[in-house]
């Protein structure tokens, strides 16, 4: 295992941090249909931590050597990355109505936390409850 490893590690658990507080308070604002959401740092911030966090994800897959097709608890991170991503766009768009948007941002935090529970059990969802 690399050196780089405790610090990767450290990285990309500050930058899921950060990028799940700040999709929270998005989302809140949101719900609220505040003029927060048009300022440009709330516009930007978000794809420049979530570009680190995705950086720093392959990152740890290189320096580990791990290949979702053999570690499927990876593979099953990714594809709840992308349900959490679809789930977001769906929280904050304003043209959906209130109560889709919080039922989307309701799940993409649980998702969030799905994702964070995976990475340290190193068990996917249905490994997790027995089903493989």
């Amino acid at each position: 295992m690399s050196s780089m490893y405790p610090a990767l590690k450290h990285l990309h658990m500050t930058l899921a941090l950060i990028s799940i507080c700040g999709f929270m308070l998005r989302a809140f604002w949101s719900l609220r249909g505040s003029d927060m959401l048009q300022k440009r740092w709330v516009k930007i911030s978000p794809h420049i931590v979530d570009t680190f966090l995705l950086l720093s994800a392959i990152g740890l897959v290189i320096v580990l050597q791990l290949s979702p097709h053999n570690q499927p608890w990876l593979l099953s991170k990714v594809f709840m990355l992308f349900l959490y991503i679809g789930f977001g766009v769906v929280a904050l768009k304003h043209h959906f109505p209130v109560f889709l948007r919080a039922i989307a941002a309701t799940c993409a935090i649980l998702i969030f936390f799905l994702i964070a529970n995976t990475a340290f059990s190193k068990l996917s969802p249905l490994q997790a409850a027995g089903f493989f």
